[in-house]
């Protein structure tokens, strides 16, 4: 397979990327962190084979906007007030989804993946565009050192702001769990929850 590449600025691009997602075919493309890569809907063990990625670890769904976390799982009120406070931005929050166990969402700040999310649908399941284990991607040159022949396009957003995964935090109980520290960093996430829990101005 031929990996094409396609300037994520260039007229149509991401509409041409909406619709390889809706035939089914993988791309990657730039988030506010990472590069991340997608699969269209019912395609998602094309995901697994292009990562290597294995089968029990779960993929993260990628949102256009919080809208869409309605009915997808049951949102917390700590986990609607960390999402007013840091969405669209790099925090993933882990959800308990009714018959699928738990889910894990993100809304990202840039505008080509919310661009691109919302051509699809509002929601896709998205991971890093790496192979696993391997060093994250920042750049349209990186994804096809690792992913090139093995996924159908790359939108080429140029490098990446952040180069640092999302934090991870787990919403499904009462209190809130830190599973990766990444780019929010853990004192943001305890000051925010201490305003959530005694109201603005705690020390």
């Amino acid at each position: 397979m031929e990996t094409r590449v396609l300037k994520a600025e260039a007229p149509g691009a991401v509409e041409e990327a909406a619709a390889a997602l809706g035939r089914g075919e993988v791309v990657a493309f730039p988030t506010d962190t990472v590069y991340g890569v997608a699969a269209g809907h019912g395609h998602i063990e094309k995901l697994f084979a292009a990562k290597g990625r294995p089968k029990d670890k779960r993929i993260p769904v990628l949102l256009s906007d919080a809208s869409h976390l309605e009915g997808s799982a049951i949102v917390t009120p700590t986990a609607r007030a960390l999402a007013d406070r840091f969405w669209p931005g790099p925090l993933t929050i882990v959800l308990a989804a009714p018959r699928r166990g738990t889910l894990a969402f993100r809304v990202p700040a840039s505008d080509v993946a919310r661009r691109l999310i919302a051509a699809s649908g509002g929601g896709l399941p998205v991971t890093s565009a790496n192979r696993s284990g391997e060093a994250d991607a920042t750049t349209a040159e990186e994804v096809l050192e690792q992913l090139g022949g093995r996924i159908a396009l790359v939108l080429d957003g140029g490098r990446t702001p952040g180069g640092v995964p999302s934090t991870v935090v787990d919403c499904t109980g009462n209190d809130v769990k830190i599973l990766r520290e990444g780019a929010i960093p853990e004192w943001r996430i305890d000051h925010a929850l201490r305003e959530v829990r005694f109201g603005r101005g705690a020390a």
